[in-house]
């Protein structure tokens, strides 16, 4: 059983309305009342002394009551609570948050957000692990090289891509993303990555769909986009100031 015992007004809402969202049963007695049979965690605020002793004790701060919600949900689960970013790139990536066994939290963002909700999602955690695809290769060189100093994985992505059926649209880079994050890689800093012609060809095509009059960056630009030096917006940009017409 989760109880929550603590007399900070701010920590007693944030982290009941976590468990009320998640379907946790939990109960709540004042700071220093007996605790009822079967307590397994008690959930109180960081900066109170409060320890039943003999249980587990999660201190949740007010300002991020879903992070201490994780931590009880881990330690329910026999997990050791360690943190676990699993993450799909592509042009709009699944990002899957687990901790143990737990998905915690999932997302989808843009790709040149990934590496700020990662870090968002790792604040403060002890020894955080980020397990990335090695799909969509240049976008998943940039997202490492933007992760800075997080341990990450490279992670054979081959069939982590479930089927989806109706209903499921929009979910599937999720859905890897938690797969990713369950398998183990090969820890890596930063990524080499020289762009194919088809990868070229790629970028130029995206850069003349963004353009308004309907024109490609020449070579010169998509590698330099490719490179993660310059996005599609600041090629088109430079394109229109230099007069490349180097055209797809």
């Amino acid at each position: 059983m989760i109880v929550v015992a603590t007399e900070d007004f701010e920590v007693y809402h944030g982290v009941v309305g976590e468990l009320r969202d998640r379907g946790l049963t939990f109960t709540t007695v004042e700071p220093g009342d007996q605790l009822p049979d079967g307590t397994a965690v008690v959930v109180t605020a960081a900066d109170e002394s409060h320890d039943p002793g003999g249980v587990d004790v999660v201190r949740a701060d007010p300002e991020n009551p879903r992070r201490a919600v994780d931590e009880v949900a881990a330690l329910l689960r026999g997990g050791d609570g360690k943190l676990i970013v699993g993450i799909d790139p592509g042009d709009r990536p699944g990002i899957a948050v687990c901790s143990g066994e737990m998905i915690v939290a999932a997302f989808q963002v843009p790709a040149d957000r990934v590496a700020e909700a990662v870090h968002e999602e790792l604040a403060e955690a002890v020894d955080p692990l980020v397990r990335i695809g090695d799909g969509a290769r240049l976008l998943g060189a940039r997202i490492i090289d933007d992760l800075g100093d997080v341990t990450v994985e490279l992670v054979d992505e081959t069939g982590t891509t479930p089927h989806l059926g109706t209903g499921t649209r929009g979910m599937g880079d999720v859905l890897a993303a938690v797969n990713i994050a369950r398998i183990e890689g090969e820890e890596i800093e930063s990524r080499e990555i020289d762009p194919t012609a088809g990868e070229l060809k790629r970028i130029k095509e995206r850069s003349r769909e963004a353009s308004e009059t309907n024109r490609a960056i020449g070579e010169a630009l998509a590698r330099r986009v490719a490179d993660g030096q310059l996005t599609i917006e600041e090629a088109l940009a430079e394109h229109r100031d230099d007069g490349d017409t180097n055209d797809a």
